[in-house]
């Protein structure tokens, strides 16, 4: 098309819109139609919907406590906006980011046709921030899901959400980055797209221009909270594949090296007389770990994964924690200034469980369990995580809640079971919980 004749149509329909003529872009221009997203977003749009989610909190006034007075709870109860995408028609499955719905007392889900429908959690993996969800079957159009694996940078994508609680919106860009690391917590290997994406996004679909899920919307880099052109989403190769384990398991099994790492410092760049300060230094090899059968020690620097290059102790551990149990893994390694190859098979990951009632009467109806290695979030030295929570327990009433990850008691830090065991041994008046949820950290007082 003429740079000419579009000036002159896109004239021509101003001068008409301001006289207050009725106008409408033609449909063709010199019988080439006009590129329009309308069709793709008309078949996509239906199977994205808005969540809404309700959960209701005990709360109790520590002032009473302290001066031993009555001290009735009172209940609040938290909002929050999100999105979803329905993925399996047949069997009303939804996908949705965890922290969207994690700990929620109820899930109200609003399709594209304003039927709102009541969801249940099926399983969620707050390591990947991805839930899946289940509404009634009852005419549903689901998203087809494409290979994330066959994105490339400047591609383009269309978000589509529910932003601002304003309702469903979309947004277009390109594929600005692939693998992207070290922006949140968790396993990370997100897309970076430049596709705006804001609060009440978190869940929504990025599709490609066929119509077909290539992520989950997940977060936004932004110094102000809304966009700059920075957003991130989970691959749908990933979500795919978590989404099976849920659906099979309630949760994710995942294998384990059995290894610690940290990342190479210019000291240990002279120590270790290392060329580059690429890789991740093995720290700790667990006995009858597989990286003990076979042969990593101590000092061994992991350069390589499978061919790929290893920059540093979070691409092992986004490598290692999103391949499943039985993945054989080859190691590219250097020990003493020489190149070596190690083959490493994953086993399930070794993780010591509790029951809340054996370590205090105000935690029974809770399970607990340490934070594995390999599932240890960015930011976190260790922690306690919260596999399951009794509706009718004291803690959910106080608002604790599966997924929770218990970092502190009484203002004193705990790294595991043990430490948590130690800390309540001599049953304190005060339980006064340090509880990370999501993205933020916050106290939670059991009476």
């Amino acid at each position: 098309m003429r740079p000419s004749l579009v000036s002159l149509i896109v004239a021509t329909v101003a001068v008409l819109a301001a006289s207050g003529v009725q106008a409408s872009l033609p449909q063709s221009v010199e019988g080439q139609p006009l590129p329009s997203l309308a069709p793709m977003i008309d078949r996509v749009t239906p199977a994205v919907v808005n969540i809404n989610t309700k959960t209701r909190v005990q709360v109790r006034d520590p002032f009473f406590d302290f001066f031993n007075m009555p001290n009735v709870p009172r209940e609040r109860v938290q909002q929050s906006l999100g999105s979803g995408v329905i993925v399996d028609a047949a069997k009303g499955y939804v996908l949705t980011n965890n922290h969207v719905v994690q700990g929620a007392d109820d899930i109200d889900v609003t399709l594209h046709d304003e039927r709102t429908l009541k969801a249940k959690v099926i399983g969620s993996d707050p390591d990947t921030d991805l839930t899946v969800l289940q509404i009634p079957a009852e005419r549903l159009e689901a998203v087809p899901m494409a290979a994330s694996r066959n994105l490339r940078v400047g591609d383009f994508v269309v978000a589509i959400g529910n932003p601002f609680g304003l309702g469903q919106t979309v947004t277009s860009g390109i594929v600005s980055a692939l693998e992207r690391t070290g922006v949140g917590r968790g396993y990370q290997s997100f897309i970076q797209t430049d596709a705006s994406i804001n609060p009440g996004n978190s869940g929504g679909a990025l599709v490609n221009l066929r119509g077909e899920l290539v992520g989950i919307n997940s977060m936004i880099f932004s110094p102000s909270g809304g966009n700059v052109g920075i957003g991130f989403a989970i691959p749908s190769d990933l979500a795919a594949e978590v989404m099976r384990q849920l659906v099979a398991f309630g949760e994710v099994k995942r294998g384990a090296l059995g290894i610690d790492t940290q990342d190479i410092t210019p000291e240990l760049l002279r120590m270790l007389a290392l060329d580059t300060a690429r890789g991740a230094v093995v720290t700790r090899v667990r006995n009858g770990s597989p990286a003990a059968e076979a042969g990593l020690r101590p000092g061994d620097v992991v350069t390589s994964v499978n061919g790929k290059t290893i920059a540093s102790r979070q691409d092992l551990h986004n490598i290692e924690g999103l391949s499943p149990i039985g993945s054989v893994l080859t190691l590219g390694v250097r020990r003493d200034g020489q190149p070596l190859t190690m083959a490493v098979a994953l086993k399930a990951a070794q993780v010591n469980t509790a029951r809340g009632a054996d370590l205090d009467p105000r935690l029974a109806g809770v399970q607990l369990a340490d934070l594995a290695a390999n599932q240890r979030r960015r930011g976190l030295a260790g922690g306690i995580a919260v596999k399951n929570v009794a509706q009718d327990s004291r803690a959910w009433s106080s608002g604790l809640r599966p997924g929770d990850i218990i970092v502190g008691v009484n203002q004193r830090d705990v790294e595991d079971t043990d430490n948590l065991a130690d800390a309540l041994a001599r049953r304190p008046r005060q339980l006064l919980l340090t509880v990370v949820r999501g993205q933020s950290a916050f106290y939670l007082l059991l009476q």
